[in-house]
């Protein structure tokens, strides 16, 4: 299949509507227009400028909390520092409900350095004080603003509205640093072509966590752009992870004091790829409230929207595998997932995810044929051949620079391998070069294939012999 080495990594237009209309595609392209290689182009989309306070989404009464905790927690701000915080423009967007907040007597101005009110100093009064309480009881989150449910379903829907065809050209290109078959390479790509879901099986240490991520580099294509907040009725939602999302080359930060910018709840971000294992629960897979700060942290496949989802290791969480399969059902069908907010209302959330499921087991001993019919493509990652074995040892002491020797390589074969029945693992090149590396710099003499004593080292101490 492939060796264990990390892999390399593999068009906007700003459409000037209000929230309400974002679901409305604004192709960059015409509709049949492809891209080089034949594969359609993902829908080009920006998240549209704010002019107004009507254009968030979010009511005056909204804003105006969220202005007052993030006094509260912070202190005394000036008002692009307000704005930074809440990613929002000051000038068209907060500078009324701040105008609001002074009429009020709720905040006011301690001081000033410049033209505007964006460089006045603001400070929480008494009154606005009591005000901001009321509000932390409903909840204290005081990020971001968050952008409504509604806009980012529909962000969803453009951003992914084309899926990229896959050649056996993008497989070989994103697979180029593994040793891959050219029968495993016509399994994977349809696979990846289908965009749905994948059971990848057999041995461990054959690279099942490797191939799933050359996948999704080569499925997922071009950036994306995702709210850091999402409110539900008032209720708030913290999507941007920034452990499980990566932001894009070109996202830059920009002061929202003044002047008309995209929309700055968004953030760009490459496409996900969300990997877990044994720590999955069923509770992980829905909204997870938090009841001392009032807001809930979305659930690992809404990160994963518009990218790929890895369930490491499957089998092995403390959830049954015919649970966690039954949970999926829906999802994979309709491409929607239903979560429950703490009141118990249900919302429906996209579901435009690549779904992998990789496992070391017999894939019989974890659910039955009816279960495994539901997962389009089931592919078996088997021990190589010897001729691949050899072809990644010479790779892999290229890659590491350690001199390979024929005459070493055989030696290590018939001493570590055929003496005990040892089954071939494509990860064992790199693991045993990386300990003659380590003994070689202990012992100070360079790390070479031609020497035994460093083969034998290696090997006693990577292998267990019971």
């Amino acid at each position: 299949m492939g060796n264990l080495r990390p892999l390399k990594s593999v068009g906007n237009q700003t459409p000037e509507t209000k929230p309400s209309e974002a679901g409305k595609p604004r192709p960059s392209a015409a509709p049949d227009q492809q891209g080089s290689g034949g594969e359609v182009e993902t829908q080009a989309w920006t998240p549209p400028p704010l002019k107004s306070l009507e254009d968030t989404g979010l009511s005056k009464l909204q804003v105006s909390d969220h202005i007052l905790k993030i006094l509260y927690f912070r202190g005394d701000l000036i008002g692009h520092q307000i704005a930074d915080v809440m990613r929002l423009p000051f000038s068209g967007v907060l500078e009324g409900v701040v105008e609001f907040l002074k009429r009020e007597k709720m905040i006011e101005v301690t001081g000033g350095g410049g033209l505007g009110e964006v460089t006045f100093r603001y400070q929480i009064t008494g009154k606005g004080l009591e005000r901001a309480m009321e509000a932390l009881e409903r909840t204290t989150y005081a990020g971001p603003a968050p952008v409504p449910l509604q806009d980012y379903v529909n962000s969803v829907k453009i951003q992914n509205q084309n899926k990229r065809t896959i050649r056996e050209a993008d497989m070989k290109k994103v697979l180029e640093n593994l040793i891959v078959s050219k029968e495993m390479l016509d399994i994977i790509g349809p696979a990846a072509n289908s965009g749905t879901s994948i059971f990848l099986y057999g041995p461990p240490g054959n690279g099942k966590t490797t191939l799933s991520e050359a996948i999704g580099r080569v499925i997922l294509g071009d950036d994306m752009w995702i709210p850091y907040a999402i409110d539900v009725d008032g209720q708030v939602i913290q999507m941007y992870d920034y452990v499980n999302h990566q932001l894009a080359e070109d996202h830059a930060p920009v002061k929202y004091g003044t002047g008309l910018v995209s929309d700055p709840r968004w953030v760009k971000i490459k496409r996900p790829i969300i990997i877990v294992g044994g720590e999955l629960t069923m509770e992980s897979l829905d909204l997870t409230y938090d009841p001392i700060n009032k807001f809930y942290e979305a659930p690992y496949q809404v990160k994963a929207n518009g990218g790929m989802f890895l369930i490491d290791d499957f089998g092995r969480q403390q959830v049954s595998p015919i649970n966690l399969l039954n949970r999926w059902i829906v999802p994979l069908e309709k491409k929607y997932d239903f979560l429950t907010l703490n009141n118990g209302r249900k919302i429906e959330m996209p579901f435009t995810v690549m779904i992998i499921f990789s496992t070391n087991m017999d894939p019989k001993d974890l659910v039955d044929d009816a279960f495994l019919r539901r997962i389009k493509y089931k592919i078996l990652v088997d021990n190589p051949t010897a001729e691949q074995f050899r072809e990644l040892f010479e790779l892999m002491c290229r890659i590491k620079k350690v001199p390979f020797d024929e005459r070493g390589y055989q030696y290590l074969i018939k001493a570590w391998y055929d003496k005990f029945a040892r089954d071939y693992r494509f990860v064992h090149p790199r693991d045993i070069l990386s300990q003659m590396q380590d003994i070689a710099r202990y012992m100070g003499i360079p790390a070479t294939m031609a020497n035994r004593e460093l083969i034998d080292r290696a090997a006693a101490s990577y292998f267990v012999e019971l």
